[in-house]
């Protein structure tokens, strides 16, 4: 007994968890990389040089117009298409995107057949694939002399140089933000809620509803965002696919780029802007959909 107290007393208090039950991070992980200061300072300015310097270069840009000047920029005609497109274009490849992410996830994760480690190796090829080359394969398939557009063409359906060429682009290109997200949670799920629900006579629908869904809620959420994020700002995959005509299937970020080209930089910023504030508004809503649902849940506890 004696020697079970020295060696308790010998652990620093650290280790053991505080009397209020909350969580403690251990001592012994912050003394993996020493210095508080110098982590840190690294840590800042990387993310100053590498995400705070150009959207602060954007913002001022788009700050050398009036206030005339930059509405009318980015409330023409010509820019409220592109927007309008974008923004229904991204709407519909995200909620896609929901529901297949979701169910390629649940079937990665509670299946095993063969080629399940191929298609799970599959799912991380938009992040591989130079988006170019995903465009320019898309549309060597789905226009209307390729394997699949020639297969829609005498039903009227056409794919390249539409909306549709330019949501499946960005489909391809965003699906994998929502199974990324979401399997990891489905792997550590406890199974013990599920059975404890399954033997109080829930049917499997209701096993899902509330218990499983609930819990991989804030990672659905999180991977449709950065979805609908990466579709807001994708470019390369559909600007072969699409078409690029004005007023009908030019997206956003072409015609910013068009301006680059014209040498107009602060028209180019001030649409640039426009579209750094949808995604800015998209993050901000999801992560207070996340944060409402896990003080839901401590709440119900």
């Amino acid at each position: 007994m004696t020697g079970f107290a020295q060696a308790s007393s010998a652990v620093p208090p650290a280790v053991f968890p505080p009397a209020g039950g909350g969580r403690r991070r251990s001592p012994f992980r912050r003394r993996v990389i020493p210095g508080f200061g110098l982590t840190m300072g690294l840590t800042l300015a990387y993310l100053t040089i590498i995400v705070l310097l150009p959207i602060l270069a954007l913002i001022l840009k788009a700050a050398g117009l009036t206030l005339a000047e930059y509405w009318a920029i980015v409330a023409s005609p010509r820019a409220v298409a592109t927007y309008r497109l974008t923004l229904s274009s991204a709407l519909y490849a995200t909620a896609i995107n929901a529901v297949i992410g979701l169910l390629l996830a649940w079937v990665l994760v509670n299946y095993d057949f063969p080629g399940r480690r191929l298609l799970d190796g599959f799912v991380d090829l938009p992040f591989a694939l130079p988006t170019a080359v995903a465009g320019i394969s898309l549309t060597a398939l789905l226009a209307p002399n390729g394997w699949i557009g020639q297969l829609a063409a005498p039903f009227g359906i056409k794919i390249a140089y539409t909306q549709l060429g330019i949501v499946i682009a960005m489909i391809f290109t965003s699906i994998p933000f929502v199974v990324r997200t979401v399997q990891p949670v489905l792997e550590d799920m406890d199974p013990e809620a599920e059975e404890a629900a399954i033997m109080l006579g829930a049917s499997d629908w209701q096993v899902f509803a509330r218990v499983i869904f609930p819990t991989i809620l804030p990672a659905f959420l999180a991977g449709s965002a950065l979805s609908f994020a990466r579709c807001l700002g994708e470019f390369g995959a559909i600007i072969f696919i699409a078409g690029n005509l004005p007023m009908q299937t030019e997206i956003t970020a072409l015609l910013a780029v068009i301006r680059v080209e014209e040498f107009e930089y602060e028209a180019a910023a001030a649409l640039a802007s426009v579209m750094l504030a949808a995604a800015f508004v998209m993050l901000f809503v999801s992560n207070g959909v996340q944060l409402w649902h896990l003080r839901y849940v401590r709440g119900s506890r």
